[in-house]
């Protein structure tokens, strides 16, 4: 049976692209339809789109076969940003204002507009995440209605460079795919993964992925910083592999005997760990090279936590991603940060109903798309297609096909930047803005036509109309 109210997400990853479909219900779980994996490392490079039309293609492949699966066209995806290009700035817009003067809503805005305004080189704004208000000395989140002489506006924008937007833009315009909406998937992670009372008191998330590791750092209920570690799982398998192996090999032996932290007591200087059948590797050279390159990844994660939150982390750190799996993984990060409270999320904080091995693991490995689908809430669903003919047409008519068409459909334009959103909710405000001006200046000419009527009309008037016509015809008549 097709289905008919979903939600369709996509993040593109560093070793994989998947696609998940599901139905929110009325108590706030989700039931998942439908989930599809693509390889994606020739193409996408720690997060980054390189190659536009294979991820395009990739994409098309994904939709194709979510459609195939939900045997439903799909109208809009919501699409997750992320990878080495994302990383966020500080920005602070500072107004003078006379003496005991209200702050109002507008000045708000008019901050938050000249910091959407900032502009970087190479980069845009894709988010900003609203930091306090100074106002005169003291700290507020909502200023509105308090006296000052002096605002601040404290802003956290997060950037992507130029061209790895673009291209992330022009790889579902290539393919006439319209996005719902583009999320920032480590703020879609961190609200599927961490409570409220972590975000409140401070807290690190750290998502281990296959070639990134990114830093999140929460404390009032405010993101203060983000920033993408270009090192990830990854690495320690192609670490392994330079004691001569392939990297599948390597990969084989890091998931079943790689450890973030092994005591020396522990380790037999005379056992050897097997390859294959033919060769083996000493078991003290395969720690060190494992905890090495650990001890790096956790070293440039704990440099990215600002020094004003550091010893302020009362919510700890948590961990999650792929990487979060590796043995051992929260006592080498407490032995780096000293931070005894290390949680690692397997899985987000709602209740989501799947048959998806994958998703049923809880590994952690699936949080950032379920993030993703959590966050979306515009129904995906079109019309009912016949799976039987999905795939019966020319390879360059499949996506048409998928989408239930004959022919490509027009897309309805990229996904703004933060700054054009700004811009557009400016231009909306001016034009509601003289459009009320009409309306006033329309009511008040109406109001003086209406008081004009009402006086001409009035007995006093008529009486003067009437005596001042007399005392014509009078002086006529001498």
């Amino acid at each position: 049976m097709a289905a008919k109210d979903f939600i369709v997400a996509i993040e593109l990853g560093s070793s994989k692209v998947t696609g998940i479909a599901g139905r929110k219900n009325l108590d706030g779980s989700i039931n998942v339809l439908a989930v599809v994996k693509e390889e994606s490392s020739s193409f996408i490079r720690k997060g980054v789109v390189y190659n536009i039309d294979k991820t395009a293609l990739c994409i098309s492949n994904i939709i194709k076969k979510l459609t195939n699966q939900l045997k439903t066209d799909i109208t809009q995806v919501y699409v997750g940003v992320g990878g080495q290009s994302i990383r966020s700035v500080r920005n602070v817009i500072a107004k003078e204002l006379p003496p005991a003067t209200k702050v109002t809503q507008e000045m708000i805005i008019d901050l938050m507009d000249a910091n959407s305004a900032m502009k970087y080189p190479e980069q845009e704004i894709l988010d900003v995440a609203q930091q306090e208000y100074k106002v005169d000395s003291q700290y507020q989140t909502d200023p509105v209605g308090i006296q000052c002489s002096h605002i601040e506006g404290n802003f956290l924008n997060i950037l992507q460079r130029n061209t790895f937007y673009k291209n992330l833009n022009k790889c579902f315009d290539t393919i006439n795919v319209n996005v719902a909406e583009m999320y920032i998937s480590p703020i879609a992670l961190a609200d599927s993964v961490l409570t409220e009372a972590e975000k409140r008191s401070g807290c690190a998330l750290v998502d281990l992925g296959a070639d990134t590791t990114t830093v999140s750092v929460y404390s009032k209920n405010i993101l203060r910083h983000l920033a993408v570690i270009p090192l990830g799982s990854n690495n320690i398998t192609k670490d392994i592999a330079s004691l001569q192996m392939e990297e599948a090999d390597a990969e084989k032996m890091k998931l079943k005997y790689a450890s973030a932290y092994t005591e020396n007591a522990d380790i037999d200087n005379d056992l050897q760990l097997p390859i294959d059948s033919d060769r083996s590797v000493d078991l003290r050279k395969f720690v060190e090279i494992v905890e090495s390159r650990l001890e790096e990844i956790v070293a440039n994660v704990w440099y990215q936590v600002p020094a004003e939150y550091s010893d302020k982390l009362l919510g700890g750190i948590i961990l999650t991603g792929g990487g979060s799996n590796l043995k051992n993984i929260d006592k080498a990060f407490t032995n780096h940060t000293h931070i005894d409270k290390i949680r690692i999320a397997k899985f987000v904080n709602h209740t989501i109903t799947s048959s998806n091995p994958d998703i049923n693991a809880k590994n952690g490995m699936m949080n950032t798309i379920l993030g993703l689908l959590i966050k979306g809430d515009r129904n995906c669903a079109g019309d009912e297609v016949d799976p039987n003919n999905l795939f019966s047409q020319k390879p360059e008519d499949n996506l048409a096909a998928a989408l239930g068409r004959t022919e490509m459909p027009k897309k309805q334009g990229v996904v703004p930047t933060e700054a054009e959103k700004r811009q557009q909710e400016e231009e909306l405000r001016k034009k509601k803005e003289e459009e009320e001006r009409q309306e006033r200046e329309r009511q008040e000419e109406e109001e003086r036509r209406q008081a004009q009527e009402r006086k001409e009309n009035s007995p006093l008037n008529k009486g003067l109309k009437w005596l001042k016509k007399m005392s014509n015809i009078i002086t006529a008549e001498e």
